[in-house]
């Protein structure tokens, strides 16, 4: 199950984010923060099962 949650994250790392989705690589900016949030915590990714 999902929570929806806010964060506050810098400028200049949203335009960096926004420049990865348009290789579209994720869905959107939920799915690369959930991403990287599994990743630098050590766990699987959901999108790789």
């Amino acid at each position: 199950m999902k929570q929806k949650i806010s964060i506050s994250i810098d400028e200049e790392l949203i335009k960096r984010i926004d420049n990865i989705l348009e290789h579209g690589l994720f869905r959107n900016k939920s799915h690369f923060i959930e991403y990287a949030a599994n990743k630098l915590a050590g766990e699987k990714d959901e999108t790789e099962q």
